[in-house]
């Protein structure tokens, strides 16, 4: 029978079936290939043993995590603040991998989300804020997540788990206070696993990112780069030279909508960070 993995622990999987919740191990020919199912994962189950896994339409190294269909990324105002570089990384991930990015912002009490939420209105990338006195806050995010595999991800401490709890009180996931002498929160996220909403969505609550490295993820070619960060290709005319990097070409259009502050500097300064870096890559 066919189902979908719902949690990975030690060599063991739970696969949600038609049949019910199954606990399976997998074929040791997985092992041999270099393969190893993960949470998201669309199998095939004989016996209680996982014997396929479906084609992936994308994959997260770590957590592991297959299948996305979007991820929302938790952003906390202060305490700590957004580290907008490492965030803008992630987003490039995420459209290189065709993952729909969601920025949800946490904390509004603290200080002025708008901020950084009118940085990234230029990308298209739907922009929440979770606001607990505003219970249709919670309810937009929730609607966000209906019919859809989602995660949650973002650096510790940014209130990943009490939002997953405020969107359904049945999830109970630990949470943990700030650290005053570190500025930022615990790992309470121990395991990936996915949750089943009222509405029939699904969402996986992961370690905060702040200590992966995107190279993890995927390397982006210089040549694609740029379409990774979806404003860039909004530029009102084209670039003279057909294979424009933005950076210190002539007559480049997207160079132009930075100076014009039609295009946001912090994401083009972001965008050009990564490119030099993906320049500087050996490739073998």
């Amino acid at each position: 029978m066919d189902g979908l993995i719902i949690r990975a622990v030690g060599g063991l999987y739970t696969v949600e079936s038609p049949d019910g919740v199954l606990q399976c191990k997998a074929r040791g020919i997985f092992r041999k290939q270099g393969i190893s199912p993960c949470t998201g994962d669309r199998v095939t189950v004989e016996d209680d043993v996982i014997t396929e896994i479906r084609p992936r339409k994308n994959l997260l190294i770590r957590p592991p995590l297959a299948n996305l269909d979007q991820l929302l990324f938790v952003l906390s105002v202060k305490d700590p603040a957004p580290n907008l570089l490492l965030l803008d990384r992630f987003l490039a991930v995420c459209v290189y991998k065709e993952i729909r990015p969601v920025l949800i912002f946490t904390k509004l009490d603290l200080a002025d989300a708008e901020r950084y939420a009118a940085l990234y209105r230029g990308s298209g990338f739907p922009i929440l804020f979770a606001d607990y006195q505003n219970p249709e806050s919670i309810q937009a995010i929730s609607r966000m997540l209906e019919g859809k595999i989602s995660a949650f991800t973002g650096n510790s401490g940014v209130g990943k788990s009490t939002l997953l709890n405020a969107l359904d009180d049945r999830l109970q996931i630990e949470t943990a206070h700030i650290s005053k002498k570190l500025g930022r929160g615990r790992h309470t996220t121990r395991e990936t696993a996915l949750y089943t909403l009222p509405h029939g969505g699904k969402i996986a609550d992961t370690p905060g990112f702040s200590t992966f490295e995107t190279e993890a993820y995927a390397q982006i070619a210089p040549d694609e780069l740029a379409d990774c960060f979806p404003e860039l290709q909004q530029a009102e005319a084209p670039c003279r030279y057909a294979d424009c990097r933005h950076l210190k070409e002539p007559g480049c259009a997207v160079r132009a909508a930075v100076e014009a502050g039609n295009i946001e500097k912090l994401r083009y300064e972001s965008y050009t960070v990564m490119l030099q870096e993906a320049l500087a890559r050996k490739t073998y």
